[in-house]
Protein backbone atom coordinates (compact mmCIF):
# COMPACT_ATOMS: atom_id res chain seq x y z
CA UNK A 1 0.00 0.00 0.00
CA UNK A 2 1.36 3.41 -0.97
CA UNK A 3 0.05 6.59 0.62
CA UNK A 4 0.34 9.81 -1.40
CA UNK A 5 0.00 13.04 0.55
CA UNK A 6 -1.76 15.49 -1.77
CA UNK A 7 -1.99 18.35 0.74
CA UNK A 8 -0.29 21.73 0.83
CA UNK A 9 2.14 22.18 3.74
CA UNK A 10 0.86 25.02 5.93
CA UNK A 11 3.65 27.54 6.42
CA UNK A 12 4.25 31.25 6.42
CA UNK A 13 4.73 32.67 2.93
CA UNK A 14 2.80 29.85 1.25
CA UNK A 15 0.64 30.68 -1.79
CA UNK A 16 -2.78 32.14 -1.00
CA UNK A 17 -5.68 33.13 -3.19
CA UNK A 18 -5.60 36.94 -3.73
CA UNK A 19 -7.50 38.67 -0.95
CA UNK A 20 -7.34 35.72 1.45
CA UNK A 21 -5.52 36.22 4.76
CA UNK A 22 -1.94 34.95 4.85
CA UNK A 23 -0.86 32.09 7.08
CA UNK A 24 0.95 33.18 10.23
CA UNK A 25 2.66 30.92 12.77
CA UNK A 26 3.89 32.69 15.90
CA UNK A 27 5.87 30.97 18.66
CA UNK A 28 4.07 31.67 21.92
CA UNK A 29 6.27 29.34 23.93
CA UNK A 30 9.74 28.19 22.94
CA UNK A 31 12.18 25.82 24.60
CA UNK A 32 14.89 27.78 22.81
CA UNK A 33 13.84 30.83 24.83
CA UNK A 34 13.78 28.91 28.10
CA UNK A 35 10.13 27.79 28.15
CA UNK A 36 9.44 24.20 29.22
CA UNK A 37 7.69 23.39 25.90
CA UNK A 38 6.99 24.68 22.39
CA UNK A 39 3.56 26.11 21.55
CA UNK A 40 2.50 28.13 18.52
CA UNK A 41 -0.35 30.48 17.66
CA UNK A 42 -1.78 29.73 14.21
CA UNK A 43 -3.56 32.33 12.11
CA UNK A 44 -5.03 30.91 8.89
CA UNK A 45 -7.95 31.63 6.62
CA UNK A 46 -10.71 29.06 6.35
CA UNK A 47 -9.63 28.40 2.75
CA UNK A 48 -5.89 28.15 3.31
CA UNK A 49 -3.98 25.52 1.38
CA UNK A 50 -5.82 22.25 0.85
CA UNK A 51 -9.41 22.77 1.97
CA UNK A 52 -13.04 21.77 1.54
CA UNK A 53 -15.72 24.17 0.32
CA UNK A 54 -19.06 23.31 1.98
CA UNK A 55 -22.40 24.61 0.63
CA UNK A 56 -22.40 27.50 3.15
CA UNK A 57 -19.43 29.04 1.30
CA UNK A 58 -21.84 30.33 -1.38
CA UNK A 59 -25.33 29.03 -0.62
CA UNK A 60 -27.35 30.95 2.03
CA UNK A 61 -28.47 28.49 4.69
CA UNK A 62 -26.24 25.76 3.29
CA UNK A 63 -24.47 23.25 5.49
CA UNK A 64 -21.28 24.36 7.20
CA UNK A 65 -18.14 22.25 7.21
CA UNK A 66 -19.05 20.74 10.61
CA UNK A 67 -22.28 19.30 9.18
CA UNK A 68 -20.83 17.55 6.13
CA UNK A 69 -21.33 13.85 5.48
CA UNK A 70 -17.79 12.53 5.94
CA UNK A 71 -18.61 9.48 3.83
CA UNK A 72 -18.64 11.79 0.80
CA UNK A 73 -15.11 12.92 1.60
CA UNK A 74 -13.74 9.41 2.06
CA UNK A 75 -13.87 6.49 -0.35
CA UNK A 76 -13.00 5.44 -3.90
CA UNK A 77 -12.06 8.27 -6.22
CA UNK A 78 -10.82 8.78 -9.74
CA UNK A 79 -7.93 11.06 -10.64
CA UNK A 80 -8.42 12.42 -14.16
CA UNK A 81 -5.35 13.77 -15.94
CA UNK A 82 -6.04 16.89 -17.98
CA UNK A 83 -3.71 18.15 -20.71
CA UNK A 84 -1.00 20.09 -18.86
CA UNK A 85 -1.30 22.93 -21.38
CA UNK A 86 -5.05 23.40 -20.80
CA UNK A 87 -6.25 26.38 -18.77
CA UNK A 88 -9.84 25.13 -18.68
CA UNK A 89 -11.32 21.77 -17.69
CA UNK A 90 -14.17 21.37 -20.19
CA UNK A 91 -17.13 19.10 -20.80
CA UNK A 92 -14.95 16.97 -23.08
CA UNK A 93 -12.65 16.16 -20.16
CA UNK A 94 -15.64 14.91 -18.14
CA UNK A 95 -16.24 12.26 -20.79
CA UNK A 96 -13.19 10.42 -19.39
CA UNK A 97 -14.73 10.16 -15.93
CA UNK A 98 -15.88 6.53 -15.49
CA UNK A 99 -19.62 5.96 -15.24
CA UNK A 100 -20.66 5.73 -11.62
CA UNK A 101 -17.68 7.64 -10.23
CA UNK A 102 -18.78 9.78 -7.29
CA UNK A 103 -15.46 11.41 -6.37
CA UNK A 104 -13.35 13.00 -9.10
CA UNK A 105 -10.03 14.83 -8.72
CA UNK A 106 -8.63 16.78 -11.68
CA UNK A 107 -4.86 16.65 -12.15
CA UNK A 108 -3.97 19.60 -14.36
CA UNK A 109 -0.73 21.38 -15.17
CA UNK A 110 -1.18 23.25 -11.88
CA UNK A 111 0.31 20.37 -9.89
CA UNK A 112 3.61 20.38 -11.72
CA UNK A 113 3.78 24.17 -11.36
CA UNK A 114 3.21 23.93 -7.60
CA UNK A 115 6.15 21.53 -7.46
CA UNK A 116 8.48 24.22 -8.80
CA UNK A 117 7.08 27.47 -7.40
CA UNK A 118 6.03 28.78 -4.02
CA UNK A 119 4.02 31.65 -5.46
CA UNK A 120 0.41 32.04 -6.57
CA UNK A 121 -0.14 32.12 -10.35
CA UNK A 122 -3.28 33.71 -11.79
CA UNK A 123 -3.42 31.66 -15.01
CA UNK A 124 -4.26 28.42 -13.18
CA UNK A 125 -6.37 25.73 -14.81
CA UNK A 126 -9.96 25.52 -13.55
CA UNK A 127 -13.40 24.17 -14.43
CA UNK A 128 -15.92 25.97 -16.59
CA UNK A 129 -19.65 26.01 -15.84
CA UNK A 130 -20.51 23.43 -18.52
CA UNK A 131 -18.09 20.96 -16.99
CA UNK A 132 -19.59 21.60 -13.55
CA UNK A 133 -23.14 21.00 -14.82
CA UNK A 134 -22.03 17.79 -16.52
CA UNK A 135 -20.50 16.50 -13.29
CA UNK A 136 -23.76 17.22 -11.44
CA UNK A 137 -25.76 15.44 -14.13
CA UNK A 138 -23.50 12.39 -13.80
CA UNK A 139 -24.09 12.13 -10.07
CA UNK A 140 -20.62 13.13 -8.90
CA UNK A 141 -20.71 14.13 -5.21
CA UNK A 142 -17.18 15.49 -4.72
CA UNK A 143 -15.02 17.46 -7.15
CA UNK A 144 -11.37 18.13 -6.39
CA UNK A 145 -8.78 20.16 -8.28
CA UNK A 146 -5.14 21.18 -7.91
CA UNK A 147 -5.84 24.92 -7.82
CA UNK A 148 -6.75 27.20 -4.92
CA UNK A 149 -10.12 27.81 -6.57
CA UNK A 150 -12.21 25.50 -8.71
CA UNK A 151 -12.92 28.37 -11.11
CA UNK A 152 -11.41 31.47 -12.67
CA UNK A 153 -14.20 34.02 -12.70
CA UNK A 154 -13.62 37.72 -13.16
CA UNK A 155 -17.31 38.69 -13.14
CA UNK A 156 -17.94 38.01 -9.46
CA UNK A 157 -20.80 35.62 -10.30
CA UNK A 158 -18.86 32.43 -9.46
CA UNK A 159 -21.05 30.12 -11.58
CA UNK A 160 -18.99 26.95 -10.98
CA UNK A 161 -19.24 27.24 -7.21
CA UNK A 162 -22.97 27.93 -7.43
CA UNK A 163 -23.61 24.99 -9.77
CA UNK A 164 -21.68 22.50 -7.65
CA UNK A 165 -22.49 23.68 -4.13
CA UNK A 166 -26.10 24.42 -5.09
CA UNK A 167 -26.45 20.75 -6.04
CA UNK A 168 -24.83 19.60 -2.79
CA UNK A 169 -21.56 18.65 -4.50
CA UNK A 170 -18.57 19.21 -2.20
CA UNK A 171 -15.46 20.94 -3.54
CA UNK A 172 -11.91 20.01 -2.57
CA UNK A 173 -9.42 22.70 -3.57
CA UNK A 174 -5.68 23.20 -3.21
CA UNK A 175 -4.60 19.65 -4.04
CA UNK A 176 -1.06 18.78 -5.09
CA UNK A 177 -1.32 15.84 -7.46
CA UNK A 178 2.12 15.73 -9.09
CA UNK A 179 2.67 12.29 -7.54
CA UNK A 180 -0.75 10.95 -8.50
CA UNK A 181 -1.16 10.00 -12.18
CA UNK A 182 -4.55 9.20 -13.63
CA UNK A 183 -6.17 6.19 -12.03
CA UNK A 184 -8.26 4.85 -9.19
CA UNK A 185 -7.44 5.56 -5.54
CA UNK A 186 -8.97 5.68 -2.09
CA UNK A 187 -9.40 9.25 -0.87
CA UNK A 188 -9.06 10.13 2.80
CA UNK A 189 -9.99 13.71 3.65
CA UNK A 190 -10.98 15.16 7.02
CA UNK A 191 -11.58 18.92 7.24
CA UNK A 192 -11.30 20.72 10.55
CA UNK A 193 -14.58 20.59 12.46
CA UNK A 194 -15.22 24.34 12.47
CA UNK A 195 -18.72 25.11 13.74
CA UNK A 196 -20.72 26.70 10.89
CA UNK A 197 -17.44 26.90 8.99
CA UNK A 198 -17.54 28.25 5.43
CA UNK A 199 -14.39 26.30 4.65
CA UNK A 200 -12.31 23.55 6.19
CA UNK A 201 -8.52 23.24 5.89
CA UNK A 202 -7.74 19.55 5.71
CA UNK A 203 -5.14 16.83 5.29
CA UNK A 204 -5.94 14.84 2.17
CA UNK A 205 -4.23 11.62 1.10
CA UNK A 206 -4.65 9.11 -1.69
CA UNK A 207 -4.12 5.39 -1.16
CA UNK A 208 -3.16 3.30 -4.14
CA UNK A 209 -5.21 0.12 -4.51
Amino acid sequence: MRIIDVSFPLEEGMPAFPGDPPVRIDKERSMGRGDPYDLSLLSIGSHAGTHVDPPSHFIPGGAGVDRLDLSVLNGPCRVVQVDARAEVVRREDIARVPTGATRVLFHTGNSERWATTGRFFSDFAALDADAARTLVERGVRLVGIDSLSVERDRTGAFPVHHVLLGAGVLILEGLRLAGAPEGDYELRCLPLRIVSGDGGPCRAILIEP
